[in-house]
């Protein structure tokens, strides 16, 4: 599985001299590096191999194939080139698997494009000039009119390594009504029978959280959103916090592990985070919660398969919230062996190259959050009904959206006033 880190993406190529350059332009995580498009390219004065080089490994990342990163750099071929090479030439050359060559001259069955707001630019890397109210208005016929911003409403991909024109496809449209109203969804996804319906999977509630369950909700930071250089870990014990904090100026979405351990769950953590560009864009933060601290769990999950800010909550209150109050569980064999969904789920991890261990507590089902800006509550709940079930992107998308939209409208509405 194809890491998050930025030592491990550049590799000893031609992109290593050009951290320092990355980070003082603000291109200090993997998933943004990877939306880099020819102008950026340009503004940076990167040269052509450094340009071959990240579309080379932005192509490898995508298809968990980053272990050939540096051998077909310093072939000195680009993309194109190398995806002309015959099956022998690729074993021969750069010692790759018969696997490894099928997924890599495979172009679309990897890179799954990213539903990115075609009316939201992403986030600018070097810090910006506010502008000022008066430039923030509109003459029209004598009168000062506040612009109003589009809403997010159609989601299409923005792919910006045009190696394939399958990655410039959007994967769905996803479109909120106007006056949308924003309410807590509970989302899980559909049961099936397990061992000829003679066992009964756990009951899951219908019910969104209540918000005042878990704003007191007492959470401890273990690592912080991952940057170029970044210490591995939180050196000192980082005191309790308030959850509510996380989202007082931002919403924030809330990945709650089961185990960073779990193959499932660390392939569900890497798709996320992966769509990070998606999320800035949107003004949505990203943490992962887990129930137990391990320490060497928390090295093997962070930055590999998550690079954002991964929280402990140690009394499980967020995982009881997912519950209605109770933890949700299953056992191993009820819950994955007779069960036909879990397993699928299972294979689907597997073929994404993930490395697994057991250590730690497994049982304890996970979900997700997101929360509103302040007090505006749960916006979306998804539950771990099966093990290895993820939330779906679009459901994730559209919420992020109607956040947005709502926050523009709230913006437009106090500079209607503020101008009568």
């Amino acid at each position: 599985m194809a890491s998050f880190s930025m030592d491990d993406f550049v590799g000893t190529g031609s992109l290593q001299k050009l951290l320092p350059k990355l980070l003082d332009d603000g291109w200090d995580d993997v998933p943004t590096l990877k939306i880099m498009n020819s102008e950026d390219m340009a503004a940076l004065n990167m040269t052509q191999a450094q340009k071959d080089a990240l579309e080379i490994r932005s192509y490898l990342h995508d298809r968990s194939l980053m272990q050939y990163a540096d051998k077909l750099e310093a072939s000195g071929n680009c993309l194109a080139e190398l995806l002309n090479l015959a099956t022998p030439d690729l074993s021969a050359q750069f010692a790759m698997k018969r696997g490894h060559i099928a997924r890599f001259m495979d172009r679309t069955s990897q890179c799954e494009p990213d539903p990115v707001p075609q009316s939201f630019s992403l986030p600018a890397r070097r810090p910006t000039v506010p502008p000022s109210r008066t430039s923030s208005m509109l003459k029209t016929k004598g009168h000062t009119q506040p612009i109003t911003r589009p809403k997010l409403q159609t989601m299409a991909t923005q792919s910006t390594i045009a190696y394939d024109a399958s990655i410039e496809q959007s994967i769905a449209d996803f479109k909120i009504k106007d006056g949308y109203v924003f309410k807590g969804i509970v989302a899980a996804l559909p049961d099936e029978p397990r061992a000829c319906g003679c066992i009964q999977p756990p009951p899951v509630v219908d019910d969104v959280a209540r918000y005042s369950s878990i704003e007191n909700i007492s959470v401890q930071k273990l690592t912080p959103e991952y940057k170029i250089g970044m210490e591995r870990l939180v050196k000192s014990k980082a005191p309790p916090m308030r959850a509510s904090d996380l989202w007082l100026d931002k919403p924030s979405l809330l990945l709650c592990i089961r185990r960073p351990g779990c193959i499932m769950c660390r392939a569900e953590a890497h798709k996320l985070y992966s769509k990070k560009p998606i999320f800035d864009a949107l003004g949505i933060n990203l943490f992962a919660v887990l129930h137990e601290h391990i320490e060497s769990e928390v090295r093997d999950f962070w930055p590999r398969y998550w690079g954002g800010v991964v929280l402990l909550d140690q009394n499980l209150d967020f995982f009881k919230a997912l519950g209605g109050g109770s933890l949700l569980k299953d056992k191993f064999i009820s819950g994955f062996l007779f069960n036909p969904r879990a397993r699928a789920n299972y294979k689907r991890a597997k073929a994404m190259g993930i490395q697994q261990n057991f250590r730690g507590e497994g049982e304890i089902k996970g979900g997700l959050f997101i929360l509103g800006k302040g007090r505006t509550g749960v916006a979306y709940q998804f539950i771990e009904r099966n093990f290895g079930d993820w939330a779906p992107l679009s459901e994730i998308i559209e919420i992020g959206t109607g956040l947005k939209n709502q926050e523009l409208n709230s913006e437009d509405s106090m500079a209607s006033r503020v101008l009568e």
